[in-house]
């Protein structure tokens, strides 16, 4: 039983972030439809499918080939569940959400399964080949990018994904190194980062984290279009919520945050008038945000570090309006 009281444990071993609020957010009836649009290894779903009866329905999304096998390995055989590979950014394309969703939890970034595993690319703490793709089928791998990208653009990237001040500075490095050799395993582009950071530079956050870290994030929010997939992905959502389900969103990064604050409040709340501008049209709220950001408590974090950037936001779509 966990501290929130659902029955609906986590496996051991797995430790899904934030996953009592989650249930608590979903606030799942034994008979609705949910859809888990970022699978990973199925720490949120078990909770899920336990809260169901057998007439629920539990739809399972994710862009990863692994996290699918886990999940055809894992629910394959329950008639409730149905698995699809894919973006959550095209989950109103599914056949299967055309009747309707009773909830739709979406968990960004990167998984720990993923984070682990040297050769998916993405930690610079685990030397391996520099890919980075959440979908190893689809689009180009950081490494590829990298080796054709300019000077500007990859400045560009590390800036605007990475929120790295050092943008210019690293992107030069980056271009001067692979001028001898390309940069193909993440070791490499770490070094060749924390090379190009400025020498003595102090601060809270050269203390804390690794100079690589705002680079890798950057980088690989860009190669997966993350941002692009989440504004898409939650009007997929509003598309097909029932009346009464609720969107939940876990965000590890404040550009992701971000658009999820901003797209519930534009749809809970009225715009600010202006007296200069022609009156409106009245507005009608399409969603009723769910309490505020909420964030791990210490005894997760104690347990599970990772979860400490992670926020949590709940909305709730309303009847009778027009998504």
């Amino acid at each position: 039983m966990t501290a929130g009281g659902h029955g609906a444990a986590p496996r051991a071993g797995h430790l899904p972030v934030l996953y009592d609020e989650v249930m608590e957010g979903l606030a799942v009836r034994s008979d609705g439809t949910y859809l888990d649009g970022t699978f990973g290894r199925g720490g949120h779903a078990r909770g899920v499918l336990q809260e169901l009866g057998p007439g629920g329905r539990l739809l399972l999304m994710d862009k990863d080939p692994e996290a699918i096998a886990t999940a055809e390995r894992e629910f394959g055989g329950d008639p409730r569940v149905a698995i699809r590979r894919g973006s959550f950014a095209d989950l109103a394309a599914w056949d299967a959400t055309a009747g309707g969703l009773d909830g739709v939890l979406l968990d960004l970034g990167v998984s720990s399964p993923q984070l682990d595993v040297a050769e998916r690319g993405f930690s610079f703490g685990k030397d391996g080949p520099l890919d980075m793709r959440m979908d190893p089928d689809a689009g180009e791998s950081a490494a590829q990018w990298l080796a054709r990208a300019d000077e500007q653009e990859i400045a560009d990237v590390l800036w605007r994904y990475g929120e790295e001040r050092q943008s210019r500075r690293i992107a030069r490095a980056i271009v001067a190194a692979r001028a001898q050799a390309p940069i193909e395993r993440t070791a490499q582009l770490a070094e060749v980062i924390a090379a190009a950071m400025p020498r003595g530079k102090t601060g809270s956050d050269r203390n804390r984290i690794h100079p690589a870290t705002r680079s890798f994030q950057g980088i690989r929010i860009f190669i997966n279009r993350e941002l692009a997939d989440l504004e898409a992905g939650l009007v997929a959502a509003m598309e097909r919520l029932k009346a009464g389900g609720r969107l939940v969103v876990i965000s590890f990064h404040s550009l992701e945050d971000r658009i999820v604050k901003q797209f519930i409040a534009a749809r809970a709340k009225a715009p600010p008038t202006d007296r200069r501008r022609p009156e409106p049209e009245a507005f009608v709220p399409t969603l009723r945000a769910i309490g505020g950001a909420r964030k791990a408590g210490e005894r997760e974090l104690a347990g599970n570090p990772r979860a400490r950037s992670a926020v949590l936001r709940v909305a709730e779509r309303l009847a009778g309006v027009a998504a």
